[in-house]
């Protein structure tokens, strides 16, 4: 035969060559044949779960108590021993203020108690002599009743006086402002040298049991009820490393305690509480997921599906124990309680279908 012939015969087998190829290379990707018995343990029957629907709203990082540390006499602060965002222990010394006249006061009450010790002591010794010459006939009942007297005011006098300096005293020790709580120093409005009342704020304080105050729309806040749990974005909120949350889990991280009856400006507020939280700022706005509602839809387990360029599928088994690879369209992460890795399926999956795992 001629080259020319070769030629012809040659691009002709070639074109049929091709053909068989795509044929081929079709063929497996659609239908495969089941591979054993061990297959079957591997399947999953598709069907309609209920599903929480979340809606992402944003909370805010707050004390459960904001209280204050006062000064309980007036006076010069003398020490500040706090700044902004230290921790303090309840009892704990924020400041100190000094009032010199309390130190004068209390010298003077030192002498009038020793004063009134003297005459103390001198009405007794008058008192003891009499009861000795009453003995003897040399005192009258009436000398004796005014002696008693004497040292009666006497002593009374000296408790008086005594405690009057206890007073003063007590007054001077109340010069340090303690802490009332233990918690986070939010504000010092004061510096050391400033002149304060008593009663005047020295320092705002966050108490130690944090919160996160939510503000979630008015027309989803019919949803939301004392006891339900939310889920936090511990991206955004970066706290300590005890607080990690893994991507693909999906366990409540909060619960709600309390739903404010009070509609501002369209919006509702409610606390939620979250256990294990770090070092943060008070004040800073983080992103929390809460329930508005269930649903019906389907979920099948993650690892259920298979991508291939950019395109997800499910292995679906057919009539004669074969399977077949259909597109599917996925939704977000909603795992129930008993599938934690689960995956919603918006396209391409109906209940009763069976699938393999790949």
């Amino acid at each position: 035969m001629s080259r020319s012939g070769w030629r012809t015969i040659g691009v002709g087998g070639a074109l049929l060559m091709l053909a068989v190829a795509i044929v081929w290379m079709r063929a497996p990707s659609s239908v495969v044949p089941a591979s054993s018995e061990a297959a079957a343990t591997r399947e999953f029957v598709v069907a309609t779960q209920k599903i929480t629907d979340e809606k992402a709203v944003f909370a805010t990082v707050e004390s459960a108590n904001t209280v204050f540390a006062r000064a309980r006499i007036g006076g010069t602060i003398a020490a500040l021993k706090v700044r902004q965002g230290d921790h303090v222990a309840q009892g704990q010394i924020i400041a100190v203020v000094g009032d010199r006249k309390l130190g004068l006061q209390i010298q003077a009450q030192g002498a009038q108690v020793q004063a009134a010790k003297s005459e103390m002591d001198k009405a007794q010794r008058d008192l003891a002599r009499g009861q000795a010459l009453a003995k003897d006939g040399f005192v009258t009942k009436a000398r004796l009743d005014q002696l008693q007297a004497v040292y009666d005011v006497a002593v009374n006098t000296f408790k008086s006086l005594s405690a009057q300096q206890s007073v003063t005293e007590q007054q001077q020790n109340e010069g340090e402002v303690l802490a009332p709580t233990s918690g986070r120093i939010l504000t010092v409005p004061v510096t050391a040298g400033t002149v304060v009342m008593p009663g005047e704020i020295v320092a705002t304080m966050a108490e130690q049991n944090y919160i996160l105050r939510l503000s979630v729309p008015e027309r989803h806040a019919v949803f939301i009820r004392q006891g339900d749990a939310v889920r936090v974005d511990t991206a955004d909120l970066q706290v300590s490393p005890s607080f990690s949350r893994s991507s693909s889990s999906s366990d409540d991280n909060g619960t709600i305690t309390l739903v404010y009856p009070k509609v501002v400006d369209g919006r509702v507020e409610a606390d939620a509480t979250i256990e294990g939280l770090g070092d943060y700022f008070v004040g800073q706005r983080v992103r929390v997921w809460i329930p508005v509602g269930e649903r019906e839809t389907i979920v099948v387990p993650v690892d259920y599906l298979i991508t291939r360029d950019g395109i997800d599928y499910a292995r679906l088994e057919i009539k004669g124990g074969q399977t077949i690879d259909v597109p599917v369209q996925r939704g977000d992460a909603a795992p129930p309680d008993d599938m934690k890795d689960g995956i919603e399926i918006l396209t391409g999956l109906k209940p009763g279908d069976v699938l393999v795992r790949p």
